[in-house]
C-alpha cells in the first residue's frame, strides 16, 4: 500500500499555489495608498459597477475583475467595506503591494465597529484568515491562523453532515453512537464531562484578548459561533442535556424516596453578593389561549423577572409570533422538529414533557440567572417584598427554594381570594372538619391540587433533572433547601365549576386525581368515584360547593382559621400595561 503520510501532499501543494497568482493592474489601477481617508470612505456607497464606467466590463485586468465581482455583491454597501474585501483579495496571493497589510490593519483599528456591523460572517471569517497570515503583531497572527484553522474544519464537517440527512441544528441521536476508536487512536469526546469545546473556545478568547485590534473580530465569531444553534456547540450542548436528563430520567420521578442527605453542589458564582444583583426567571410548557399565557407573563414581568421561558406544548403560531418579540421571553415550539432534535418521542405524559422542558432549559438556557423557577401557567406567584430579596435570603448552600401553594376559590371572574392548607397556618388537622364540615377529614388538607407547591432552582448545578415540586441531584431529591419568607403560589386550579368538571375525566386518568397517594385519606381518586356512584352530578357539585366555590361561608371559615389570603391579581390591567391591547 502506498505510504500515507507523503500521498497527495505534492499535489495538494501544487493545487495551493496555483490560485495564489498575484493580482495585475492595468496602467492607473492601484489600492488606495497608506494614508488613505478611511472615514471617507465609509460615508460612501458603493454603486452598481456595470452602471460606472470605471468598473464595467470589459475587463483590462486581475484588478477590474475582482474590483467588479466585490462591488456587485456589496453594493449599497460602503467603500470601506469594498476596500476590505480587495485588501482580502490581494493579501491571499503571493505578492501584494508593500502596504497592503498595514492599510488592512488600518481598517481594523480605525473603524472595527462599522466593519463588524456590516460585513457577513463569511467575510468575517475571510478578514480573521488575513490576519493570520498579515498580522502585524505575533498575537494577531497565531489568533488568526487558529481560528482560520477552527472555521476551515468547521466547514469541512459540516459540509460533510450535510449528507447524513439531519438538519444543522438537529443533534445525533445518542442512541445510534458507534464505539469504534477516532482517527489518529484520539480518544472519544466526553459528551457528559468533557471540556475540549470550552477549553479550545475559552483559550481562543484569552489569547485574542491580548491584542486590541483583533480582539473584537475574533471574540464577534467567537460569540456568532456560540450563538448559532446550528453550529456544532449548540448540538453538543442540547446533546449532553438530553444524556444528563436520561441519566436522571432512570430514577422513578414519582414515589421515590431520597436515601439520606443528598445536597446538590451550589456554584460560588450564582450565589449573588446582594439582592439587587439578583436575577430570576421562570420556565413553564402551555398548551392555553394567547390572553391566558398573557396573564401569566406579564404578571411575572411585572414582578421584576428578568426571562420567561414559554414552551409551546402544541404550535401556536400566533403565541409564538406575539411572544417572540419581547426582549424578555423566550419561546420554543415543542412540535416534531423539537422532539426530533432531541432524538426522541414526544412523551404521552404531560408530566414528563414539562419535566423534560424545564430540564432542558434549566441546562441550555438559564446562563445569567441566578435562580429558575418552574411552575404552571395557571400559577402565579405572589409576594411581600421583591422577589430578588425573597429568594436571597436562602442559604447560599441552598440548591432549592420551595413556594408553598395558595389554591384559588372559584368565581366567575379572576380569583382574589385564596386558601391555605391546615399546616401553612399552623391548625390542626382536625380542625379541618370545621373548614370543610363533610368532606375536611377525606381530603388531603382540602386541596384539589398539589400542596407540595413548586421550586426555584439554583443555576449551574450539572448531573441535575428540574422536574415538577422538585430538583433531583443525580437521580435523588436533592436535600439542601429553603423555604423563603414572603412567597406564596397562587394556583388557579379549578377557577369556576365548568373548568372543574370539564377537567375532571383528564385529571383522574392521567393528572393530579389519578390514584397514586399512599395517605390513609380517601384522595381525589376515591373520593370522586364515591360521589359519583352514590350521588352522581348532584354530589360532585356540593363537594365543589363546600371545598372550592368563592362563598361568604368558606371565606369566613378560612378566615376564623388563618387560612384565608386575599389578593387583586389585577391580571388584565398587567396585560394592558405590559404588552398593550392583545390580537
Amino acid at each position: 500500500m502506498k505510504d500515507r503520510s507523503t500521498r497527495g501532499i505534492p499535489a495538494l501543494l501544487t493545487q495551493y499555489e496555483a490560485r495564489r497568482d498575484p493580482i495585475d493592474c492595468a496602467p492607473g489601477e492601484a489600492l488606495p495608498g497608506p494614508d488613505a481617508d478611511l472615514a471617507r470612505l465609509t460615508r460612501t456607497r458603493v454603486t452598481d459597477p456595470d452602471e460606472d464606467p470605471d468598473f464595467a466590463p470589459p475587463f483590462r485586468s486581475g484588478f477590474h475583475r475582482k474590483s467588479h465581482a466585490i462591488r456587485k455583491e456589496l453594493q449599497g454597501f460602503s467603500e470601506l467595506c469594498s476596500l476590505h474585501g480587495l485588501l482580502v483579495a490581494h493579501l491571499r496571493k503571493r505578492s501584494f503591494p508593500d502596504h497592503a497589510p498595514y492599510l488592512f490593519h488600518r481598517l481594523w483599528d480605525e473603524h472595527a465597529d462599522h466593519l463588524l456591523e456590516h460585513l457577513d460572517a463569511r467575510w468575517l471569517v475571510s478578514a480573521i484568515t488575513t490576519f493570520g497570515d498579515h498580522g502585524l503583531t505575533p498575537v494577531q497572527r497565531s489568533t488568526g491562523l487558529a481560528l482560520s484553522t477552527l472555521f476551515g474544519a468547521m466547514k469541512l464537517y459540516e459540509t460533510e453532515r450535510l449528507y447524513s440527512g439531519f438538519a444543522p441544528q438537529q443533534p445525533f441521536p445518542s442512541a445510534k453512537r458507534r464505539k469504534t476508536p477516532l482517527p489518529l487512536d484520539m480518544d472519544a469526546y466526553a459528551l457528559v464531562g468533557g471540556g475540549l469545546d470550552v477549553n479550545l473556545i475559552a483559550r481562543l478568547w484569552q489569547e485574542a484578548s491580548e491584542d486590541l485590534v483583533i480582539a473584537p473580530l475574533a471574540h464577534g465569531l467567537l460569540e456568532k459561533l456560540l450563538n448559532d444553534d446550528r453550529a456544532l456547540p449548540a448540538r453538543l450542548t442540547a446533546m449532553r442535556s438530553e444524556k444528563e436528563s436520561q441519566r436522571a430520567a432512570r430514577q422513578p420521578e414519582i414515589g421515590q424516596t431520597p436515601q439520606g442527605n443528598n445536597p446538590a453542589p451550589v456554584n460560588a458564582d450564582r450565589v449573588p453578593a446582594t439582592a439587587a444583583d439578583l436575577r430570576w426567571g421562570l420556565v413553564t410548557t402551555v398548551k392555553s389561549p394567547l390572553d391566558q399565557i398573557a396573564r401569566f407573563a406579564a404578571h411575572h414581568l411585572d414582578l421584576g423577572a428578568d426571562l420567561l421561558h414559554l414552551y409551546l406544548d402544541v404550535p401556536d403560531p400566533q403565541s409564538a409570533a406575539f411572544f417572540g418579540g419581547h426582549p424578555k421571553i423566550r419561546v420554543t415550539t415543542c412540535d416534531a422538529t423539537y422532539w426530533d432534535s432531541h432524538g426522541k418521542a414526544r412523551p404521552d405524559a404531560h408530566q414528563l414533557r414539562q419535566a423534560f422542558n424545564a430540564t432542558h432549559c434549566y441546562h441550555n438556557h438559564s446562563e445569567g440567572l441566578h435562580w429558575l423557577g418552574h411552575i404552571d401557567v395557571d400559577e402565579f406567584i405572589l409576594t411581600d417584598v421583591p422577589v430578588p430579596y425573597a429568594l436571597h435570603t436562602a442559604p447560599p448552600d441552598a440548591a432549592i427554594a420551595r413556594i408553598a401553594p395558595a389554591e384559588a376559590l372559584a368565581t366567575d371572574g379572576l380569583p382574589q381570594h385564596f386558601k391555605l392548607t391546615h399546616k401553612q397556618a399552623g391548625v390542626k388537622k382536625a380542625d379541618l372538619q370545621d373548614v370543610y364540615p363533610t368532606f375536611g377529614l377525606h381530603l388531603y388538607a382540602g386541596f384539589l391540587s398539589h400542596t407540595s407547591g413548586k421550586v426555584f432552582a439554583r443555576t449551574g448545578i450539572a448531573d441535575t433533572r428540574l422536574g415538577i415540586h422538585t430538583l433531583k441531584f443525580r437521580g435523588q431529591d436533592a436535600t439542601n433547601k429553603a423555604k423563603p419568607a414572603g412567597l406564596l403560589l397562587a394556583h388557579l386550579h379549578a377557577a369556576s365549576w365548568e373548568k372543574f368538571r370539564n377537567h375532571l375525566d383528564f385529571r383522574l386518568a392521567r393528572g393530579s386525581y389519578r390514584k397514586r397517594s399512599t395517605r390513609p385519606e380517601l384522595g381525589q381518586a376515591d373520593l370522586f368515584a364515591f360521589l359519583m356512584e352514590e350521588e352522581g352530578e348532584s354530589g360532585l357539585r356540593a363537594f365543589f360547593e363546600e371545598v372550592c366555590a368563592d362563598t361568604p361561608d368558606l371565606r369566613a371559615r378560612l378566615a376564623d382559621k388563618g387560612m384565608l389570603v386575599t389578593r387583586d391579581l389585577d391580571l388584565d390591567a398587567k396585560v394592558t400595561r405590559v404588552f398593550g391591547p392583545l390580537p
